[in-house]
């Protein structure tokens, strides 16, 4: 979804619409809640969105999907306004700015961009997931496993009273 910058009236825009956006993990279209705002060049969008994905649990593997909402707050900046190529260190408050060339800005690659930033790095079926056997590989949560006990080192005999 592009928007054409030029045509954001000075009172600002709202939008209220839904989109599909591209990716493996994005199930549904993303409903779309945002606020658009234009100050001379800087364009600033703040909002919510929500999707269904489509995630695997990283301790059982199994696939589930899950309902995320994700807030942004985004102010965008010309290109032409980088003054150099030169190294910048990103400081705290830039973190949600970004830059935008030509008339328009393509609202898609934001959400998309924050959605996957948003996909937690060991994503859970469920808190309480018990994960596979790392020795049978059967789903705990489904099958109870029958691998031998493991025989404790009798060096570490005595440290296993401790937890008991």
């Amino acid at each position: 979804m592009k928007l054409i910058i030029s045509e954001i009236p000075i009172e600002g825009l709202n939008l209220d619409t839904s989109i599909v956006c591209e990716s493996e993990s994005i199930i549904s279209p993303v409903n779309i809640h945002l606020r658009i705002d234009k100050a001379d060049t800087e364009i600033s969008i703040k909002g919510d969105f929500s999707a269904r994905l489509r995630l695997q649990c990283s301790r059982c593997l199994n696939e589930f999907e899950k309902e995320d909402y994700i807030h942004v707050d985004v102010v965008y900046h010309p290109l032409t306004e980088i003054v150099t190529v030169e190294k910048h260190e990103i400081k705290i408050d830039e973190l949600n700015t970004d830059f935008y060339s030509g008339d328009e800005l393509d609202i898609s690659a934001l959400i998309k961009e924050q959605i996957e930033l948003n996909i937690p790095m060991k994503p859970l079926c469920d808190e309480l997931c018990k994960g596979i056997c790392p020795g049978c590989g059967a789903d705990l949560n489904f099958q109870v496993c029958s691998c031998p006990k493991q025989k404790i080192d009798p060096r570490f005999a005595e440290l296993s009273k401790l937890l008991k």
